[in-house]
């Protein structure tokens, strides 16, 4: 039974086939394509794959983009299962007001992150991080519970905001410094360091309210280029979604 993963982000389309939707199942193959190109995938990339037996996604681009996606998959007998989050699944629970309206995204990111810090058998509370067009910084008790989280733009969108409403800010992106001395520089380390600001207080918040050192998590596709101004220890960890979709998918075919 092979199965396909697929993370249908804000700007890319990531997908991964499997043998089998089960933990550390080989992978058969694997891409990206950015969104503009997904007319592309049934004729280019998918062509030359035998159908998947089963298929769970993730989408937050919205319908209009999902509905692309299915069209490239009808070369398939498959049907297409996209994630929901609900009250509960795979081990987590969800405290947000209407469970429904969390971004499928963060909450399988937040079942994958989940099932890959119990491999040591200690529960600690996480802190789980993506970094991409937008940042979600999420929190996770001992229990499983997803407490709450923030969400804040990315790096393009912050410089994006900033070049259409002040003048005179149209600037190549500069490095990341203690003390800026130009306006590039002052740009890119501002946005950088909004973002690690927001990861430590999440990780006050939790050492707070559960007594414990939580542990925290990163992923997403511009999670490296915050990795060097991070004044906290943290692990980066590529494709957290897919484990979290291999997660519930063991549950649901497997």
């Amino acid at each position: 039974m092979t199965f396909l993963a697929i993370d249908v982000g804000n700007t890319r389309l990531k997908w991964a086939l499997l043998a089998a939707p089960q933990r550390n199942s080989l992978v058969l193959a694997q891409g990206t394509q950015f969104l503009e190109n997904i007319d592309k995938l049934a004729e280019g990339d998918w062509s030359r794959l035998s159908p998947p037996s089963k298929m769970l996604g993730c989408v937050v681009a919205g319908d209009a983009v999902r509905r692309r996606v299915e069209d490239q998959m009808e070369i398939w007998d498959v049907a297409p299962q996209w994630v929901v989050a609900n009250s509960a699944e795979a081990g987590l629970s969800n405290g947000y007001d209407y469970p429904a309206r969390l971004g499928a995204d963060r909450w399988v990111a937040m079942i994958g992150a989940w099932h890959q810090a119990q491999t040591d058998g200690i529960r600690r509370p996480l802190v789980v991080v993506m970094i991409g067009t937008a940042v979600t910084v999420d929190a996770i008790d001992t229990h499983g519970k997803f407490l709450g989280g923030l969400i804040l733009p990315g790096h393009g969108i912050m410089l994006r905001a900033l070049e259409s409403g002040t003048a005179g800010l149209h600037v190549p992106t500069g490095n990341v410094c203690e003390f800026p001395t130009n306006t590039s520089d002052a740009l890119t380390s501002g946005g950088t360091y909004a973002i690690a600001g927001a990861v430590e207080r999440m990780i006050q918040h939790v050492r707070q309210h559960c007594g414990v050192e939580p542990r925290c998590i990163m992923t997403g596709g511009a999670g490296w280029k915050m990795a060097p101004s991070m004044s906290v220890s943290f692990e980066l960890v590529d494709n957290l979604i897919f484990d979290g979709l291999l997660e519930m998918a063991v549950r649901r075919f497997g």
